[in-house]
């Protein structure tokens, strides 16, 4: 019987081992009162690794972008954000919502760059008939894409320049600075401080790739944290003794972030066994995510490709446009499993 094969997203992972054993010795208090210590070392812990004054622990990486749009930008102001994004497009509008801050998308390019002259066009001059333009924000990964570090510099200089603060949604950050430092054979914990010194603020979630249950931190200036931390509350995100949580987190940033590789590697695996199935149209994965659109007969059979996979225990999202992710559940016998499902329905 095959065994299944979760690709839908890298936030299926379950705690390992050493995690579960780290979560269940963690020293614990009451972290609205600011003294659970797991959680307090945490943040020690990410923003000095990153290279900020502060952290703030949160439930989840939408909380942590809200908080930290909304600790930057007050109501009747906006941010600057791609259309893709998922501070944009994910997040139930939440900024607009919760904190009357306008978003202002931007077109992204073929790479999932924002085009500097788009961002520039987009900040709107000092005049009552607009909102204030107050944030850029990005994202990296996105889709799966690694943003290059020069631009990351470019886009967020201009920024500045124009009176901008900077935000960086890292949900995958430790993804892109493991693929980057690949490229610049370097370590990925000085590729991630790299990548969030562009940003006046970062977002980490440490559930996806990393592996942990739950959470994700917003690193800031001392005086950015002090703001988000009311806004945490607000948004019914104090949370008591999350330092069982915290640990979890923790234990993936010793344990889980050269691993990420791994993931990458079985990633390239899976698209060259796959690239060339006549109907398919797959772009080189630059991390551990792939997306497989159908054309033509293939886009016909897409529901009937779906429930194939279903049936060979390989879980993926999407229909006509495919979203596999690979991730610590999943080894080299998962990608041969799902490589041989999909070769055999298109060999039918």
């Amino acid at each position: 019987m095959n065994k299944i094969v979760d690709l839908r997203s890298d936030t299926t992972t379950r705690p390992t081992a050493g995690m579960r054993a780290a979560m269940m010795s963690a020293p614990l208090g009451d972290d609205v009162f600011g003294d659970d210590p797991s959680v307090n070392a945490l943040q020690e812990k990410i923003a000095d690794m990153l290279g900020f004054e502060a952290a703030l622990f949160m439930p989840t990486g939408t909380q942590s972008n809200l908080c930290g749009i909304l600790s930057h930008c007050q109501r009747g102001d906006e941010y600057l954000v791609g259309h893709h994004a998922h501070t944009y497009l994910w997040e139930a509008g939440g900024a607009a919502v919760l904190g009357s801050v306008q978003p202002q998308p931007i077109a992204h390019q073929p790479d999932g760059t924002l085009a500097l002259k788009d961002i520039e066009a987009a900040i709107k001059i000092d005049d009552p008939h607009f909102a204030r333009s107050r944030l850029l924000t990005l994202e990296n990964t996105l889709g799966g894409k690694r943003m290059p570090i020069n631009y990351l510099q470019q886009a967020t200089d201009v920024a500045r320049t124009r009176g901008l603060a900077t935000h960086l949604d890292g949900a995958r950050l430790f993804n892109a600075a493991v693929a980057q430092a690949e490229a610049q054979k370097t370590k990925p914990r000085d590729e991630a401080r790299r990548i969030a010194q562009c940003f006046d603020s970062v977002s980490v979630c440490f559930s996806k790739g990393l592996g942990a249950p739950v959470g994700s931190a917003l690193c800031g200036s001392r005086e950015l944290i002090y703001r988000a931390r009311r806004l945490r509350k607000m948004a019914g995100g104090g949370m008591r003794q999350a330092g069982l949580l915290a640990s979890a987190a923790s234990y993936a940033l010793d344990h889980h972030i050269d691993r990420l590789a791994d993931d990458h590697a079985l990633m390239r695996e899976l698209y060259a066994q796959i690239k060339d199935i006549p109907g398919l149209a797959i772009e080189a994965p630059q991390t551990n995510i792939l997306f497989i659109d159908l054309l033509d007969e293939a886009r016909e059979r897409a529901q009937a490709l779906v429930d194939h996979l279903k049936s060979r225990g390989v879980m993926v999202i999407g229909l006509y446009r495919l979203r596999l992710v690979t991730h610590l559940d999943v080894d080299a016998e998962g990608i041969r499993q799902a490589v041989a499902a999909i070769r055999e329905f298109f060999s039918v």
